[in-house]
């Protein structure tokens, strides 16, 4: 596997020239392609210089000790740290999903359950925006449909991170969240006390960096503006401000009144159209390439269970990875970290066996 660290280095080093041409960035889309990938490689050189430094000094350490027995002390250390870097190279050598750095477009949807789902789906949404504050990561409400308690019945929010660095991005940690969540808890309509099971679903989807990347005919749009309803205020709801855009060759339709201007409503719906249809794009793809750039972790099926949320034990559990803990209060609060990270780690470790069997 090491032998290709010798063309990345050459490609990190083109890139290094390429990102001090002021002529790059003039093209802010090239430009920011280009940063990812040189972050990328620049994390993949650092560790193959590490893995090259820890065989010296091993060879060296172990050169001294035929002469001074002191020296052989410290050879298990040193080997201890070859191994290390030489795991930290072999993991960063697996090939990346290309999305990873990009922002995503989450939507969280009530399921079955009825009220309690869609209080669940704010409790949801709650979860995420606070992690994302705790990466750093800035947050958009772009559109929600409100249930009588309170809850969401849909919520659709943006979340944009300025990192460079691919593994970074926001969909490299949040593409593992599409899915069914489960909740059990005594919902506060249920006057017997009882646990009632519910469920709602996250679907997450890459952001489109620029409008460029996805082609749509505009004679393939069906749009349709009318007078929102729900929460809002009369300012809202006296003018045809929500759009409903229909992508007639797919089939997808997106819906928007969160603002109280059809031209917002309109480019947030575009928004969301592209995402999904980029989604749709790399799904299609996939499904149709016999080796299939497809994570064992972030199944396609939307329809899976993935996690559950049980609030009389305060557990946490994810069923794809067996991750489980009893900080489910902590969770709620944004702290998804280790959460996240078990599904990163799962999957890390299904390329690596399919790179295996590749070998």
């Amino acid at each position: 596997m090491f032998e290709s660290v010798r063309a990345l280095i050459a490609e990190h080093g083109e890139l290094q020239n390429e990102l001090a041409d002021p002529a790059l960035h003039a093209d802010p889309a090239r430009a920011k392609k280009a940063n990812r990938r040189y972050a990328e490689l620049s994390r993949i050189v650092a560790a193959h210089q590490a893995w090259l430094q820890a065989g010296d000094d091993l060879e060296a350490a172990r050169e001294l000790a035929k002469e001074d027995d002191a020296f052989a002390e410290e050879v298990p250390a040193l080997e201890a740290a070859l191994a290390e870097a030489q795991e930290r190279l072999r993991r960063l050598l697996i090939p990346r999903d290309p999305d990873d750095g990009r922002d995503v477009i989450m939507e969280i949807k009530g399921g079955e359950g009825g009220a309690e789902s869609a209080l669940f789906a704010a409790d949801l949404l709650r979860m995420y925006i606070q992690y994302a504050q705790s990466k750093g990561w800035k947050t958009e409400l772009l559109e929600r449909d409100e249930s009588d308690l309170g809850g969401y019945k849909n919520v659709q929010v943006a979340i944009k991170s300025n990192a460079t660095d691919p593994s970074q991005g926001v969909w490299a940690h949040l593409k593992y969240e599409g899915g069914v969540h489960r909740v059990q808890r005594v919902p506060v309509t249920e006057t017997q006390g009882r646990i009632h099971t519910s469920t709602t679903g996250v679907l997450v989807f890459p952001e489109v960096d620029e409008p460029e990347e996805v082609d749509i005919n505009q004679n393939d749009l069906k749009i349709d503006v009318y007078r929102s309803s729900g929460p809002g205020g009369q300012s809202v709801n006296t003018t045809d401000s929500a759009v409903r855009i229909t992508h007639l060759p797919t089939g997808i339709v997106v819906s928007m009144q969160n603002e109280k201007s059809q031209l917002q409503n309109r480019e947030a719906a575009m928004r969301v159209l592209r995402a999904r249809l980029l989604a749709r794009q790399q799904e299609e793809l996939a499904a149709a390439a016999s080796d299939a750039r497809k994570s064992q972790i972030r199944s396609m099926d939307r329809s899976e269970r993935i996690r559950t949320y049980n609030f009389p034990e305060n557990r946490i559990a994810d069923h794809r990875t067996g991750y489980k803990a009893y900080n489910l209060d902590q969770v709620m609060d944004g702290a998804l970290e280790p959460v996240i990270e078990s599904a990163i780690r799962a999957d890390e470790e299904a390329r690596l066996a399919d790179l295996g069997d590749q070998a």
